[in-house]
């Protein structure tokens, strides 16, 4: 999956040796990139058109629409109806998947270590320095946790990844929410940034006693080790293929609001707690360009969803994918 077409994955980017004949050019949110790439690829091959995304972050994405310098925008973080009608903008969910906790602590494999969400919280405030902070023992009382300093993780862009996790952080700590908050970038307390999902994996492979969080594909493919997290139910559940969909089984989205909705601290059992959508954004102005780019989505929405669970994203409900296709077709967009 790190080849593309007639090019290379370069960090994050991809990058065409040559472009004969129709491309589309996207740029956004690191989150979704895995699975952008591989249908991508596959799309390719079946229609000989390219799909050029560049994986620079959601508030790159972001930017990049607004300026009108690629033919769709992708952000983790949706755009709220106000500045959609703003910035002439259409929008709509592309991928559901989690983001995670993953750590680098010797002797602790994946899904060895639990948390919950205000633990989390005062690890990223600073408050809880050390692994063995009573906090942690008490949720671990089988693990022989490291007198250790905690090195945070976080990203240094903007972020839709960020956004979801400080919007989650602020449903469950009313600290956090006073005191940092949530959005695409935020001023925070301690830690060191990196660059993308990658960046942020990057660190935690390297740095022992290092905590970060990445959407779940970046976890798998670098073999990170994800923590266990506390659910609104109560639970301690792993993020997994079933506790996304569980997560994304109680989201209701709303064409009239071009879709817009937070998915974290979903209800359920075994919802995974810090989960969130993918979103396309498409300029208003232009028409012919935003029907090739949904006659790619549309491909995947039919072609693609057995590699998005391959790759542990949750594809759309067909009824989510039915209003998408209802909601092109009220704005002249449909391909």
């Amino acid at each position: 999956m790190r080849k593309f077409l007639t090019g290379m994955v370069i960090s994050g980017f991809i990058t065409a040796v040559s472009f004969a004949g129709d491309v589309i050019n996207g740029a956004g949110a690191t989150f979704p990139y895995p699975v952008y790439a591989a249908w991508a690829y596959q799309y390719y091959k079946e229609t000989g058109i390219r799909v050029n995304y560049q994986s620079i972050g959601s508030g790159g994405g972001v930017r990049q629409i607004k300026n009108r310098t690629v033919d769709f925008g992708a952000s983790d973080a949706p755009l709220d109806p106000k500045k959609l009608d703003e910035y002439k903008l259409y929008q709509y969910p592309a991928i559901i998947g989690g983001v995670v906790l993953v750590v680098n602590i010797p002797g602790v494999k994946a899904g060895q270590l639990k948390l919950d969400g205000d633990t989390v919280c005062r690890i990223y405030l600073g408050d809880i320095k050390y692994w063995d902070n009573e906090k942690i023992k008490g949720m671990n009382p089988s693990l022989k946790l490291p007198h250790k300093e905690i090195k945070v993780i976080h990203r240094s862009d903007g972020s839709g990844t960020t956004a979801i996790f400080t919007t989650y952080l602020s449903q469950v700590c009313d600290d956090w929410k006073s005191k940092v908050g949530a959005g695409k970038a935020v001023k925070w307390p301690v830690g060191i940034g990196g660059k993308g999902n990658e960046g942020v994996a990057n660190y935690v492979k390297r740095l022992k006693y290092s905590i970060g969080y990445v959407e779940f594909a970046y976890a798998k493919q670098n073999r990170l080790r994800y923590t266990k997290l506390k659910n609104s139910a109560g639970n301690f559940v792993e993020p997994s293929f079933d506790t996304f969909s569980a997560a994304g089984a109680t989201a209701n989205f709303d064409p009239e609001k071009h879709f817009y909705l937070w998915m974290v601290n979903a209800p359920g059992k075994n919802a995974w707690p810090i989960a969130g959508a993918s979103f396309i954004l498409l300029a208003r102005e232009k028409t012919e360009s935003n029907k090739k780019v949904n006659k790619f989505f549309d491909w995947a929405f039919k072609n693609g969803d057995e590699t998005a669970k391959r790759l542990v994203y949750v594809p759309l409900p067909e009824e989510l994918k039915k209003k998408i296709r209802e909601y092109w077709k009220k704005h002249g967009i449909a391909p």
